[in-house]
């Protein structure tokens, strides 16, 4: 999976370097899920929090299933 991130004033999607290297407020941004192959987006436009939650739940099943 791909996380990517833009600030809200934005057009255009950046791949998510990590919490540490994103410059400002994490909350001034939004983040959004998609597939290894970037062709489908798993969570849409969302906050860090709520996408981030999704992402792991996505990993428990993924998971469960092996």
């Amino acid at each position: 999976m791909v996380l990517q991130y833009k600030k809200k004033s934005a057009n255009r999607w950046k791949k998510y370097p990590g919490k540490d290297k994103v410059e400002g407020d994490i909350h001034d941004y939004d983040f959004r899920l998609l597939d290894k192959d970037k062709s489908k987006v798993l969570v849409e436009k969302d906050t860090y929090e709520k996408v981030m939650k999704r992402f792991r739940q996505i990993e428990f099943f993924k998971s469960k299933e092996t």
